[in-house]
């Protein structure tokens, strides 16, 4: 069985994430903590699968918080102390959803999730009538927001002045961003903040051509300093400059995760970060005076405790993040967008975002995934792991997480199956970025057509 995929089980809620598979997984994970708090984002199907997870949970003997609708870090945070699940399909379309479990601020194992899934296997049984778990109802969102708040204001300089536009898509961010920029002191103009399953205003994914609502009107409004733009569920941040114009996701990593290492007080501070990454983050962490330890696409938090026992005393996670999320490990080891658009707008208004954005040093870096047959992709990946050495000999290969090369030029690829789309992902960072990933592709597909 193989329900967990790199962010939690998700999928068409025709198909996969049911009713019958919330109430099974709930029954299969109740028995592993006495009290789980469940939120959901706003898609049509949370409530329904809310309440079949909710149902699981009960009759396996756990208790069960209904925290409401909530920003997935919101969730993050009201897990501490207790176990939590999120119902939410994040960037995917309206038709999907999917469940994300949350340990005392963490997202759950590799092997929790492992466990989770022998159990549905094996049908687990209800607990007697005599050992059902209760409900009750919370409110965590507010002392989520002054959490956020309260971590941003150790940062930086107030927005007071500042005007930025934030286009929420329709999701749950407009339940957070909006009002912790203001407690910040900035103006705020908001785009599809009326949160709706239906995505009427955009497709949840805030990729550049999902979010041309947001770029025409940041460039078209000389009062607007900036755009924040989120996915359906909160956990990711794109930023927008004052022109219009997208800051690659792999910059604003640089630029918080040398923030951050600057800001540490020991002599090793790391910063986790995934195989996708460019090497602008290593080299504006090792001119910070840190360094970077790679982990697998959505196991940040497995890689943070990787680290810290690995290393010693003046070992610290100054700052952990993949493309569009990062983890600000002295709030939480969750992904948050709407803490990074707090700490980011604030460092913006200390130093200026071109003076932020100076040190860095950008190559050109692409990607674009090739179609692939979810049954069809280990076998790809196999071929894969033999034919890009051979196509690549002079470069350094990885195997860890996908296939990954180093060339000696600098340059790099990566080609990795997804873990929630009938794609093989391949990203390529050169001075000649298109010509890398094309020639890559080529090698993808001809993997893909000898397995499909």
């Amino acid at each position: 069985m193989d329900l967990f995929g790199t962010t939690g089980i998700r999928g068409p809620v025709a198909t996969k994430v049911t009713p019958e598979l919330a109430l099974s997984v709930g029954r299969a994970a109740g028995q592993y903590g006495a009290e789980f708090v469940i939120a959901r984002d706003g898609r049509e199907t949370g409530v329904a699968i809310a309440a079949a997870l909710e149902a699981g949970l009960e009759s396996a003997g756990a208790d069960v918080v209904r925290a409401g609708m909530l920003p997935t870090p919101a969730l993050g945070f009201a897990s501490y102390g207790r176990h939590g699940v999120m119902i939410t399909a994040s960037h995917n379309p309206s038709p999907d959803n999917g469940i994300k479990f949350f340990v005392d601020g963490e997202e759950y194992t590799t092997a929790d999730e492992e466990r989770i899934e022998e159990r549905v296997a094996n049908d687990a049984q209800p607990a007697t009538w005599d050992e059902w778990g209760r409900q009750r109802s919370e409110e965590p969102l507010d002392a989520y927001l002054d959490a956020v708040v309260e971590y941003a204001r150790e940062h930086g300089n107030p927005l007071d002045g500042m005007t930025i536009a934030v286009d929420a898509g329709n999701g749950v961010a407009a339940l957070g961003t909006p009002e912790v920029l203001r407690r910040l002191g900035a103006s705020v103009h908001t785009l599809h903040a009326n949160v709706t399953g239906h995505f009427p205003g955009r497709p949840s994914k805030p990729t550049p051509e999902n979010i041309t609502d947001l770029t025409q009107y940041v460039r078209e409004r000389d009062a607007v300093d900036l755009g924040i733009a989120h996915d359906g569920d909160a956990d990711r941040i794109v930023v927008v400059d004052e022109d219009g114009m997208i800051v690659h996701e792999d910059t604003i990593l640089a630029v918080l995760s040398s923030y951050f290492v600057e800001q540490a007080d020991v002599d090793d501070p790391v910063v986790v970060t995934t195989p996708n990454v460019s090497g602008r983050v290593d080299e504006a962490v090792r001119t910070a005076g840190g360094r970077v330890e790679r982990t697998a696409l959505g196991l940040l938090h497995e890689g943070i405790a990787d680290v810290l026992e690995a290393g010693d005393d003046e070992t610290t996670i100054a700052f952990a993040g993949e493309p569009w999320k990062c983890i600000h490990p002295d709030l939480g080891i969750w992904t948050d967008g709407i803490a990074s658009a707090g700490v980011l707008t604030r460092l913006i208004a200390a130093d200026g975002l071109d003076s932020l954005l100076e040190p860095v040093t950008e190559r050109p870096l692409e990607k674009k995934p090739v179609d692939c047959p979810e049954g069809a992709k280990a076998d790809a990946m196999e071929r894969l792991a033999t034919a890009l050495p051979e196509q690549f000999p002079d470069g350094t290969v990885s195997l860890e997480y996908g296939v990954r090369i180093e060339l000696p030029d600098g340059s790099w690829f990566l080609v990795r199956p997804s873990g929630t789309e009938p794609y093989i992902r391949v990203y390529a960072e050169s001075d000649d970025a298109t010509a890398l990933l094309e020639e890559v592709r080529e090698t993808v597909k001809e993997a893909v057509d000898a397995v499909a």
